[in-house]
């Protein structure tokens, strides 16, 4: 059975798929933003192969979580679930806008700094399609301040980013999952969809031999793929957006 590393697994999505995958017999890496956070799975922490602390917004915690990772072994498979929605722009510790730096610039940082793995997952949205395609002050320092654009592009970067990916690292399998509107903490609890397949879906990619879920480069929704935003398919774009990630990062995935 594999080892995955999950983050964000105090709750919802994250949590559903690690105690799935628990109950399937894989070996799993919790992650939590901060000790206290981690009480949240007190109840998985003991059956799990192992606990990391680190908050996502910040670059040097990020890297501390990749360090963590690593010492405790090679995964075979990363699904990079965290996410945030901001009514603000917040700062991180190196000024990034929050969203961003949650949503998108942490995943790329972990998937550069973790050994590689056979498989990776990244969350995504259907809202990426409402993201704007231009890459310009993608970190929000110029722009009036709109919490759904941000959210909204900071999952059109995520999801090019996985299938940047699937390009350049022909060994890896690497999708990105839309979960649906599910009734998590940050969906709320009136939303429509199915929160079950929204973790299944992150859960199958990352562990099942299925003939769809060993395929690279998707965009999937319910374990059935879909078609992506235009941008997110187009090489010039994911060259344009990596070089971003690594000026705002300082790392690079080659």
């Amino acid at each position: 059975m594999g080892r995955i590393f999950i983050t964000g697994s105090t709750d919802g999505l994250g949590r559903e798929a690690a105690r799935t995958l628990m109950q399937e017999g894989h070996q799993v890496v919790l992650h939590a933003r901060s000790r206290e956070r981690a009480s949240a799975f007190a109840d998985l922490a003991s059956r799990s192969a192992g606990v990391v602390i680190g908050d996502l917004s910040s670059a040097v915690e990020t890297c501390r979580i990749a360090d963590q990772v690593n010492g405790i072994g090679r995964m075979e498979a990363v699904i990079h679930n965290a996410g945030t929605y901001l009514t603000s722009r917040g700062a991180t510790p190196e000024g990034h806008a929050r969203t961003l730096a949650v949503n998108t610039l942490a995943p790329y940082m972990l998937t550069a700094l973790i050994e590689r793995p056979d498989r990776l997952i990244y969350l995504s949205s259907s809202m990426h399609r409402d993201g704007d395609g231009s890459l310009d002050d993608i970190d929000w320092v110029d722009r009036r301040w709109d919490p759904s654009r941000a959210y909204s592009e900071s999952k059109l970067y995520v999801t090019a980013l996985a299938f940047a990916v699937a390009r350049r690292w022909p060994d890896v399998l690497s999708n990105a999952v839309d979960p649906g509107w599910v009734p998590t903490k940050m969906g709320g609890s009136g939303a429509p969809d199915d929160l079950e397949m929204g973790h299944l879906t992150q859960t199958w990619l990352a562990v099942s031999d299925d003939p769809a879920a060993t395929t690279s480069g998707g965009y999937w929704y319910h374990r059935q793929r879909q078609p992506p935003a235009a941008e997110v398919s187009d090489p010039r774009f994911q060259e344009q957006l990596t070089k971003i990630l690594a000026e705002l990062t300082g790392g690079s995935l080659l």
